[in-house]
């Protein structure tokens, strides 16, 4: 495959590192490199440093800040599906790589790039995310997947590449984590070492962004979210944008212990996968958002929209988040918002997020109806009777036929 100029997706750590060096030499092509800042809370400026180090033009290195296009356009349309894979994972990495995928497409078209690069490896989801959304949205663009070419199969033999040509390396200071993390504004994941084993019970040192829930506040913390569209607006009042939202929602739900998970996944490349999550903001969400949806949501739009999510949220785990028809599912879904609107009233206690209050001017509840106190006659409940003998009549037919056939 012949390359002229590759846009490579790099962290500056040791992989993309080693890659943006492997990218010359085995291809003999320039290198733009290209560092997504979607709130995984670090400092990105060493990464230019390293690019530079490494002969790369200052005009070839993007350092791009993506956390609010990352909240509006990827997550809040995630959770306006309530959309949960395999019953438990809240899509935190699945939904970030779409959003890096477009950006490289668009890195190249900017600099007359003919290809991409990038350090997900062959075992794992993130490499189908990655290329299926750059195939999707520039069709004839070559994908440079290193893991799948090269032989540096293991963290020594990219030390020893990295040694021999002098590619600055930051050294960790003190004990390595012997798991692999990854983190943006949605997530933070825990792979890899010790979780391997699923029988490991993960340490309570490893997470990161949350009180251990036994260690949270003694007292729980009320906080109030405002929706208009299906989207939150403002917390206890106070205006926001979809990055501030989640930065809030984060910190106040890490302090109360929510958003852990221990889970083993079914990868799309055929495989289980063992994992630690730290959700805090997007569990809040999550619980929130079902809630305002219970009293503006009509029954079979509700029921209608449980049985697309796990469809959806497949598509959006196996990384076809620009197919036509995760497209058309949103459409649908973002329908249904429009008069998801209104106030969640939550209780936050040590690790759980309790809905304890919900209130719309588009309502749909009706406590003249449900009241078990005199209602007026808005319900004449003597009409349930042929109701229930009508929905009865064919179960009746089957019984009185089985019994005549013995």
């Amino acid at each position: 495959m012949e390359v002229n100029k590759v846009v490579l997706a790099y962290s500056g750590g040791l992989d993309t590192s080693v890659i943006l060096q492997w990218l010359k030499e085995t291809y003999n092509c320039e290198v733009v490199t290209f560092t997504a800042d979607i709130g995984q809370g670090e400092e990105l400026e060493p990464a230019r440093t390293k690019a530079l180090a490494m002969g790369v033009p200052p005009e070839s290195i993007y350092i791009d800040n993506l956390q609010d296009e990352f909240v509006a356009d990827f997550v809040f349309p995630v959770f306006r599906a309530n959309a949960i894979y395999e019953g438990e994972y809240l899509l935190g990495t699945s939904i970030a790589r779409p959003l890096i995928a477009k950006r490289l497409i668009e890195i190249a078209a900017e600099t007359g790039a003919d290809a991409i690069s990038h350090g997900a490896t062959g075992k794992g989801n993130d490499q189908v995310r990655f290329e299926l959304g750059a195939y999707a949205l520039a069709p004839d663009v070559k994908v440079i997947a290193p893991w799948r070419e090269w032989d540096l199969n293991s963290r020594e033999k990219l030390l020893a590449y990295a040694a021999k040509r002098n590619i600055p390396i930051e050294q960790t200071k003190g004990a390595k984590s012997p798991f692999s993390m990854d983190a943006n504004m949605l997530h933070i994941s825990y792979e890899g070492g010790p979780m391997e084993d699923p029988w490991f019970e993960p340490p309570e040192e490893m997470w990161r962004w949350t009180t251990s829930p036994q260690d949270a506040p003694d007292q729980p913390t009320y906080i109030e979210l405002a929706y208009a569209g299906g989207d939150i607006v403002a917390i206890d009042g106070e205006a926001m944008t979809p990055a501030q939202v989640l930065v809030h929602l984060n910190r106040i739900g890490g302090a109360n212990g929510i958003g852990r998970l221990d889970i083993v996944e079914n990868r799309y490349v055929g495989m289980k996968s063992r994992g630690g999550y730290e959700t805090p903001g997007g569990t809040i969400m999550m619980r929130a958002h079902r809630a305002i949806e219970s009293i503006t949501l009509d029954r079979e739009v509700t029921h209608l929209k449980d049985e697309l999510m796990p469809r959806y949220a497949k598509l959006v785990y196996n990384g076809y988040w620009w197919s036509p028809e995760r497209e058309m599912l949103q459409q649908t879904i973002d329908w249904s918002q429009r008069h998801v609107n209104g106030v969640v009233r939550l209780k936050l206690y040590k690790g759980n997020v309790t809905v304890v209050g919900r209130k719309s001017d588009d309502s749909l509840y009706d406590e003249a109806t449900v009241t078990f106190e005199e209602d007026d006659g808005v319900y004449d409940q003597a009409n349930a009777d042929g109701f229930i003998k009508l929905n009865a009549l064919r179960l009746r037919t089957l019984a009185a036929k089985r019994g005549a056939n013995g």
